[in-house]
């Protein structure tokens, strides 16, 4: 007997949505949700689970699904993460739990993502109030409000610690505020509520705290915090260190999506400075090149991608560069920037590429990009902006004695959780550079379990 169809999640038209900054997908029905549930084998294996960084129990909230128990699929979830409509949305479930899915060999996988984010939506819909764990009276630090340092406080504010999160800017979120567009997860439906529900279950957060200025690791721990856990990402963006970077024009994607979500350029009633121009060109093929190309498009711009290797070994989610395309994204596949040039002004008036083609395997397993001789030429843009990837800002570690980091300038910690400091923890982008949501998550998780052993453990 075939397996039953996926049951396809609406979209707004790629015509419409790239100028405006609504959410592109519309998520599922409750009869299409419970539709698609019906579709799960509840593997006795679930290799769905055995590949969710935080460990979902994707079988049993998919049962509950089957019975119509949306509260139930609610609470299952809740177990292992606190940001549901946020994961189903931006987590690359096509490599995960989606792509560990038994259907997904001869058909199509169970649309686990969408199946979460259904439940999350929901919900966040009743706006019920979590349970207050009673205090065990052990203070933790949390030093970021991104996702690892959501998940971390999470699970140990479960466990009774009584945790403090310091966010260095005005709102909390980390990159889910300031790096993920508005089109991808909405802020004030989404972001702003599931933050809500974690500060209901008695987490603190204390806003404008910058760790290395304001206060820091030592002092936080002279003031009574046994433990300090650091989640503060990886914010500190890369040039390619090419002529012309310096010009007027020229952003990184951090800067860009920074001023746009955050800042709200895309909003009329904002004044944000931003500039899109008549012509942007993203160098880069991650997730956080699409987002810039999308939003740029977004703002009026002709966009387009500029990425040294063929669009098979581009590293963003298929369905990224799937959604891309839909909008009218010009993509120029096995180019490279080797200069950018200006006009009279001292503004971007082109960035000139030399065409590339693939060589040996490099130490990613991806073939390594080699220069074309000969073949430079000439893209006419206004805008360019730099997605090549981000490094940890060095101002925690600078001012941390004895606290290691790598070459790269990742904070070395053990495991992904106890760094070279004694009660300091450190997860997610901090430690591996630049990463996904889930991963950052299934990293703070880990350590809040690391964090309740190392408190324990001094008791006796």
């Amino acid at each position: 007997m075939a397996a039953l169809p996926r049951v396809k999640v609406k979209e707004q038209d790629p015509f419409v949505r790239n100028k405006n900054f609504q959410e592109v997908c519309l998520g599922y029905t409750s009869e299409e949700a419970f539709q698609e549930a019906s579709r799960c084998l509840t593997c006795k294996v679930p290799r769905c689970s055995q590949a969710c960084p935080v460990g979902i129990d994707i079988p049993g909230f998919i049962a509950r699904l089957k019975e119509h128990d949306v509260d139930g699929a609610a609470r299952i979830i809740a177990k292992d993460s606190s940001l549901p409509s946020i994961c189903g949305r931006v987590c690359p479930q096509e490599t995960q739990c989606e792509g560990s899915c038994i259907l997904g060999i001869k058909s199509e996988a169970i649309a686990i993502g969408k199946l979460e984010r259904f439940v999350g939506d929901e919900n966040l819909k009743k706006d019920s109030e979590p349970e207050i764990v009673p205090s065990n009276n052990h203070r933790v630090a949390i030093v970021g409000s991104g996702p690892a340092g959501l998940a971390c406080a999470c699970d140990l504010r479960k466990k009774g610690y009584d945790v403090t999160i310091f966010e260095a800017l005005h709102e909390a979120g980390g990159v889910l505020v300031y790096g993920i567009p508005e089109f991808r997860l909405p802020k004030e439906k989404i972001v702003r509520k599931e933050i809500e529900k974690v500060l209901k279950s008695g987490v603190k957060l204390e806003k404008d705290v910058i760790v290395g200025r304001t206060v820091t690791i030592d002092s936080l721990m002279q003031e009574g915090f046994e433990a300090v856990f650091i989640g503060s990402g990886a914010g500190l963006p890369r040039f390619m260190g090419i002529p012309g970077e310096n010009l007027n024009g020229v952003f990184s994607a951090n800067e860009f999506l920074t001023r746009t979500n955050l800042m709200h350029a895309f909003d009329e009633n904002y004044d944000t400075p931003i500039r899109a121009g008549g012509h942007v060109v993203v160098v880069g093929g991650g997730n956080v090149a699409m987002d810039a190309v999308r939003t740029a498009k977004r703002l009026g711009a002709h966009s387009t991608i500029v990425y040294r290797r063929s669009e098979k070994e581009l590293p963003a989610r298929a369905e990224e560069v799937h959604h891309a395309k839909e909008e009218g994204i010009e993509f120029r596949m096995l180019e490279n920037p080797i200069r950018i040039n200006s006009d009279e002004n001292g503004w971007v008036k082109s960035v000139t590429c030399i065409s590339m083609e693939l060589g040996p395997e490099d130490e990613s397993g991806r073939r390594s990009p080699v220069e074309i001789s000969g073949s430079e030429h000439d893209i006419e843009c206004d805008t360019v902006i730099m997605a090549l990837g981000t490094s940890p800002n060095p101002l925690i570690s600078a001012t941390t004695p004895g606290l290691s980091t790598t070459r790269r300038g990742c904070i070395e910690a053990q495991n992904n959780t106890m760094t070279t400091r004694e009660g300091v923890f450190a997860g997610g982008d901090a430690v591996t550079g630049a990463a996904t949501v889930i991963l950052a998550m299934g990293a703070g998780r880990n350590a809040a379990k690391a964090i309740d052993e190392y408190i324990q453990s001094k008791q006796f």
